[in-house]
């Protein structure tokens, strides 16, 4: 036995018994003699035999291992998600095994499919991208998932997002006690709950202040620093059509901040600027950014709590939705409205 890796087979023979009873003893599901009980540990470590997990874990009916999918590892804003998952995961002693999607439905439907074959035991989903229903069927087809950050409408599992509406609402609450009307909204299309309600906040809190003519005007496209950059090119070009910015995501904000830099504009000497996730350094940016802070590792932790409490046999519909809540950030890009 040596040269080879012990098997059950060969403790179950050394043993005198059958498999099924070192694979009971071994899953702690059967009580047997002491002296049958001794023969078999005799055996296990004569022929240092080794069980494997993976294999103990079908054999009970899970496999201990929770699947998480994310549109992109290099982000710091999922890089930090997927962190906060892995530390919780550790704790409660459960395995992760880590999916990028690139943001491409394709891929995404395929790594929902890994639950029908038993591979994971459910998924903490998340994308980053409207959905034209394919996800929302397979997402329903599938069962025991969380969907965490951006929704995917029509899907009926349990659903867990930043509080978006009141980060937009803090957002413009700021800007217009700082005397700003005129404000560039830049984010995602409203076909995406972060973009829709960051809007409907923004302009809640602007209407509190001006008055209820005020509609902000807004550029949608990805949560990319290249958007980030177009929108400041276009800003640009357009003679800057507000005296101020709510970039919605990092990734926007240091895309314009780039471009304004290159061109001259001062943040906040002629233009404003509040971001929103506040996952990047914005610190130690100069001047350093005013932004609306996601409690990302918070939603992280949360989504695998909520994947393992909900009792997926009884799951009221429609299943639930969670918001946390988000926080302002105030530091120095943001200005009274420079003289035109």
């Amino acid at each position: 036995m040596s040269d080879k890796t012990a098997s059950l087979k060969d403790v179950a023979g050394a043993a005198g018994v059958s498999v099924a009873t070192v694979s009971r003893l071994l899953n702690g599901s059967l009580t047997l003699p002491e002296e049958t009980r001794k023969r078999i540990e005799d055996a296990i470590r004569d022929l240092n035999y080794r069980p494997n997990p993976h294999a103990r874990r079908l054999s009970r009916g899970r496999s201990d291992t929770i699947g998480l999918v994310v549109p992109d590892i290099a982000n710091p804003f999922f890089a930090t998600f997927v962190a906060a998952v892995e530390a919780e995961a550790d704790r409660r002693n459960l395995a992760v095994s880590l999916f990028a999607t690139l943001n491409r439905t394709g891929r995404e439907v395929a790594y929902l499919e890994l639950i029908e074959r038993k591979h994971v035991d459910g998924l903490i989903f998340v994308t980053n991208h409207a959905d034209d229903g394919q996800l929302a069927t397979h997402i329903n087809q599938v069962g025991k998932v969380v969907i965490a950050d951006e929704d995917v409408p029509g899907a009926d599992v349990p659903k867990l997002f930043c509080d978006n509406e009141q980060g937009g609402y803090l957002a413009g609450r700021h800007l217009a006690a700082h005397g700003h009307r005129e404000v560039l909204f830049v984010g995602s299309p409203q076909e995406m709950i972060s973009g829709l309600r960051r809007f409907d906040g923004l302009r809640r809190a602007l209407r509190e202040h001006w008055g209820e003519d005020i509609v902000p005007a807004g550029y949608r496209g990805n949560y990319t620093v290249e958007f980030g950059r177009e929108a400041a090119r276009r800003f640009i070009a357009e003679g800057m059509p507000g005296t101020a910015i709510f970039a919605t995501s990092d990734e926007i904000t240091i895309g314009m901040i780039e471009v304004f830099r290159a061109e001259g504009v001062s943040v906040p000497g002629n233009v404003s600027i509040v971001g929103f996730d506040d996952v990047a350094p914005f610190h130690l940016f100069a001047p350093s950014v005013t932004a609306v802070r996601q409690p990302v590792r918070d939603i992280g932790r949360r989504s695998l709590a909520l994947l393992l409490e909900t009792n997926w046999q009884d799951l009221a519909s429609p299943a639930p939705q969670e918001l946390m809540p988000v926080e302002i950030v105030v530091r120095e890009s943001v200005a009274p409205p420079a003289k035109r």
